[in-house]
């Protein structure tokens, strides 16, 4: 059994798994609150001594961990094994050398990976991108970002960098961003735009049954109660999800004629949506894509659910000597 440890330090928790890298399955799981707010030097106590802990837990029942696969969000300098800066993070991370602070403390080989490139490559070995040549992957949640594989590989571009699929421009009028450009596809296309354009449309008096599933209290409005809504037959929130589809719509179009994937994976939070938003966004492809079968591209939700990225991170720490 190949077993190795997938992590993930996100904004609120930190995850993390044992991995049988044979079989594609998670073995053991621990999420603990990041509590960022309280500084980097305990946030990596915290995140080393739970991965000790899966590493012994691993060991009492003879499972020895080979190496571990840690994923972070905002942008990573893979070759330094450096946190360039962590989005959502206080303190300072700024070029933070989190590979050689986790080997040093661990005495394992560790590999590091963007957060949703994390959750892209999981996709890819194990689940809805399983065995392609070509797919995207969009992780629409708080934010949105994203990854590709092209001939079976992961594109990383400039340090990592490749694929950060929410920040193209679908808009140059736009609102402005907060990677700082103007009309990113995040701007239209994440839990916060969604439940920002709903506020909107309740506050202009248009009539919806959203405002009473939040008690009139428009900042309980999320994402999830503009789908239940549409579910239930509301008609703005259905109109919500139809502008929602076509903006990501515009956004996979781009995809799709600059590589052309078999298949568009979308992740997070947003995607539970379902056929809410995927049916705008088969709209819109085609209505903008003439020089592609766009009808042959492939729009599901990704099967791996929270586990995508602990999957990928293991899988991506499992590769990392043949990458040498």
């Amino acid at each position: 059994m190949t077993v190795y440890i997938g992590c993930d330090l996100g904004g609120t928790n930190i995850k993390a798994g044992l991995v049988d890298l044979e079989k594609g399955t998670v073995l053991l799981s621990r999420s603990i609150p990041t509590l960022a707010h309280e500084g980097q030097t305990k946030v990596m106590e915290r995140m080393i001594n739970m991965i000790q802990s899966l590493v012994q837990e691993g060991k009492s029942t003879s499972h020895d961990v080979q190496g571990i696969g840690v994923s972070a969000p905002g942008p990573l300098d893979l070759d330094k094994g450096e946190i360039v800066f962590l989005t959502n993070f206080p303190g300072q991370w700024k070029n933070y050398p989190l590979a050689k602070t986790l080997k040093s403390a661990l005495n394992l080989p560790i590999s590091l990976l963007n957060d949703v490139r994390a959750i892209t490559y999981g996709e890819f070995c194990f689940g809805s991108g399983k065995n392609l040549d070509r797919m995207a992957c969009f992780a629409i949640g708080t934010g949105v970002g994203g990854g590709l594989i092209i001939n079976k590989k992961l594109v990383l571009g400039f340090s990592g960098t490749a694929g950060e699929l929410g920040h193209m421009t679908i808009n140059p009028n736009g609102p402005r961003c907060g990677c700082g450009n103007y009309g990113c596809l995040e701007c239209y296309t994440s839990g916060p735009a969604i439940a920002s354009l709903a506020s909107k449309m309740v506050r202009q008096g248009i009539a919806t049954q959203i405002a009473e599933m939040v008690d009139f209290d428009l900042n309980k409005i999320t994402a999830k109660i503009v789908a239940k809504a549409a579910l239930d037959g509301d008609e703005i929130a259905c109109e919500i999800w139809d502008i929602v589809g076509n903006y990501l719509g515009i956004g996979i179009a781009n995809i799709c004629v600059a590589f052309g994937p078999q298949r568009v994976v979308l992740s997070g939070g947003v995607a539970t949506a379902g056929d809410l938003l995927i049916n705008p966004i088969k709209k819109s492809l085609q209505e903008r894509v003439h020089v592609m079968p766009v009808d042959q591209v492939e729009i599901v939700i990704g099967s791996l659910g929270n586990d995508a990225g602990i999957l990928g991170m293991a899988s991506w720490a499992g590769s990392a000597q043949a990458r040498k």
